[in-house]
Parts: C-alpha cells; sequence; structure tokens
C-alpha cells in the first residue's frame, strides 16, 4: 500500500469538500429533485464512494485481517465525522445552506455502505 493507492481518494475528498462548500444559491433548484430527495441520494452515493476509495488501498496491503478490519471501521468513522463537520460548516459559514440531520444519516449510510462493500469483497483479508 503506498501513497499513490490514496490519490483518488484524495481528489474525491476534495471534491466533496468543493460540492459541499458551494453556496445554496449555486446549487440548483427544482421541484422535482425535492420530491426524490436528490440531495440524500447525491449524499449518500458521494461518501461511498469516498469510503471505497479510502478502503481499496487495502487490497495491496500486507496488513493483518484484523488490522485490515480496523482500518475499515476507521475509513466509516471518520467519513461520519467528515459528514458532521461538513454540517457545522455549512451551518455557520456556506451562505444559504444549513444543517441538516438527514444528510448527516445520508452521509453515515454511504460510509457504512462502503463498509460492507469493502468487506463484502474481502479486502480485509492477507494476500
Amino acid at each position: 500500500m503506498t501513497h499513490k493507492h490514496f490519490i483518488p481518494a484524495i481528489l474525491w475528498f476534495l471534491g466533496i469538500l468543493v460540492l459541499l462548500c458551494l453556496p445554496g444559491s449555486a446549487i440548483p433548484k427544482y421541484p422535482w429533485l425535492a420530491i426524490i430527495h436528490a440531495d440524500k441520494w447525491i449524499h449518500i452515493f458521494l461518501f461511498c464512494i469516498l469510503g471505497i476509495l479510502l478502503n481499496h488501498p487495502l487490497r495491496y496491503s500486507r496488513y493483518s485481517s484484523g488490522q485490515k478490519k480496523q482500518w475499515m471501521i476507521w475509513v466509516m468513522a471518520g467519513g461520519i465525522l467528515y459528514g458532521i463537520t461538513m454540517e457545522f460548516v455549512q451551518k455557520w459559514w456556506i451562505p444559504n445552506r444549513s444543517f441538516e440531520i438527514k444528510d448527516i444519516l445520508a452521509d453515515s449510510l454511504g460510509c457504512g455502505m462502503a463498509y460492507l462493500i469493502a468487506y463484502g469483497k474481502g479486502w480485509q483479508k492477507v494476500v
């Protein structure tokens, strides 16, 4: 597991940061998007991909299966903490954005899905 394996995850992390820091006026508002809860689906997708990208380097690691599982749990917890932090950032510093518990739940669901995907693919097993 080398630093280059984390480049996609770092870029995705920064992309999420940019998207979540956009002012509310920069986000298109269509009534049908609210009906299908598109915002929550986007949060789930963004954080699931982040978790997958952060766990993917485990495939190249010689860590023990216990260490890999612990890594995946830390990635999930870190992703959830990142989502919570960004909600507070939106509340206090981003114009026309607000704090939403449902966004935190969607972020957490995405992180949990990433954990299940990585675990299901056997990335915690020793190579």
